[in-house]
C-alpha cells in the first residue's frame, strides 16, 4: 500500500510540475524569478477569418547565413514560421550567397505555397554586413518592386539604413484594397537610443516622400522597449506589441509601429508568436532557430484610412 501511495504522490507531483511549467517560466540564475508565460508571448495565433484580414510580421532570424542553412531541422522550422503570416519583414540576413534566400524560399513553398521575396543591399560599417528582406504570400499581397528603396543616410546616423517597401492586398477591388508602406528596421544595440530617436523623423520623411501613402508601418528589431520608443517621438505613433520578444522571454526588442490616426485598418489584434511553445522545443533547440520571436499585427484588407485610394503596384522580374 505504501508503495502504491508513493507512486500516486509522484504522479501528482509530476503533473503539477508540468502544469506549472506550461503556465510559468523560471528566469535568472543568481536571482530566480517566476514569470507567467502569458506575459512573455501570446502563443497560438488567432484563427484565420476567411480573408478579411492580413497578418504582417517582423522576424529577426539571427545571423541567417550558411551555418544556419546547413541545419535541416532549423530551416524546416523557419519555413513553417514564415507560412504563419501573409508578409514577414526579415532582419539579420548575413550571407554573400544570393541564392541562399531563394533556396529558403523554395523550402517555404515546398507545400505548394506561393511566397516571393524582395531584398535590399548588404549594409554595415564593418565586415559583418546584413540585409533586410520581405517575404510575402503572392496570393494575398503584391509589391511594387520599383518603389523598393533603402533610406538615404548621408550623415551616417543609422548603422543599417532601413528598407522601405510598398505593398497592396490582393483580393478586394483594387480601388479599395489596403495599400501600405513598410519600413524594415534593425538598430545597432550599442546605438539604439540615438537611432530610435532618428527613426521618428525618418517615419515622417517616408510618409511625406511624395507617394501619398498615409499607411506607414515601421517594424523590426528596435533593441528598445515600447516605453523607450514612444518617449522619443510623436504621441500619435502606436506600438502594437508590448511584450517580451526575445526567445528567453526576458527583453522587449521587436515591435510594429504606425500612426493610429491614419492606419484605421489595424484590427486591434497583435502579439508575439512563441514558436518555442508552439513547436514544443527546449530553449537550446529554439535558440538554434533564433534568439528573437516573431511579432505580428493584423490589418483589414479594405482601405480605411484618410489617405488616397490604392493604385496598382508595378511589378518586375526578381
Amino acid at each position: 500500500m505504501q508503495k502504491l501511495f508513493g507512486v500516486i504522490v509522484a504522479g501528482c507531483l509530476a503533473a503539477a510540475a508540468w502544469t506549472f511549467l506550461q503556465m510559468f517560466e523560471v528566469q535568472g540564475l543568481d536571482s530566480i524569478s517566476v514569470v507567467p508565460r502569458d506575459e512573455i508571448s501570446d502563443g497560438p495565433l488567432p484563427a484565420r477569418d476567411s480573408g478579411e484580414t492580413i497578418r504582417v510580421a517582423s522576424f529577426n532570424i539571427q545571423v541567417f547565413g550558411p551555418t544556419k542553412a546547413s541545419k535541416p531541422k532549423v530551416m524546416h522550422a523557419l519555413a513553417k514560421i514564415i507560412r504563419q503570416f501573409d508578409l514577414v519583414a526579415i532582419q539579420e540576413i548575413r550571407t554573400t550567397d544570393r541564392d541562399l534566400l531563394f533556396r529558403f524560399l523554395d523550402q517555404v513553398n515546398a507545400g505548394g505555397q506561393k511566397y516571393d521575396i524582395v531584398a535590399g543591399p548588404r549594409l554595415g560599417r564593418t565586415h559583418s554586413k546584413e540585409q533586410f528582406a520581405y517575404i510575402f504570400d503572392t496570393r494575398r499581397i503584391e509589391v511594387d518592386r520599383y518603389q523598393l528603396y533603402t533610406v538615404q543616410d548621408p550623415q551616417d546616423v543609422i548603422h543599417r539604413e532601413p528598407l522601405v517597401g510598398w505593398f497592396r492586398v490582393r483580393g478586394p477591388d483594387p480601388k479599395r484594397a489596403f495599400t501600405f508602406t513598410l519600413i524594415n528596421v534593425h538598430t545597432d544595440p550599442d546605438e539604439a537610443k540615438s537611432e530610435v530617436a532618428a527613426l521618428h523623423s525618418l517615419f515622417d520623411e517616408v510618409r511625406n516622400d511624395g507617394r501619398g501613402e498615409d499607411d506607414v508601418i515601421m517594424l523590426g528589431d528596435f533593441n528598445a522597449d515600447s516605453n523607450t520608443i514612444l518617449s522619443l517621438g510623436s504621441s500619435t505613433v502606436t506600438a502594437s506589441v508590448n511584450k517580451k520578444t526575445n526567445t528567453r522571454g526576458t527583453k522587449e526588442y521587436d515591435n510594429i509601429l504606425f500612426d493610429e490616426r491614419a492606419t484605421e485598418e489595424f484590427s486591434g489584434r497583435s502579439g508575439v508568436y512563441d514558436f518555442l511553445r508552439e513547436f514544443n522545443l527546449t530553449i537550446d533547440e529554439a535558440l538554434q532557430i533564433s534568439d528573437h520571436l516573431p511579432v505580428w499585427a493584423e490589418f483589414n484588407v479594405q482601405e480605411g484610412g484618410y489617405g488616397r485610394m490604392a493604385r496598382s503596384p508595378k511589378t518586375s522580374p526578381r
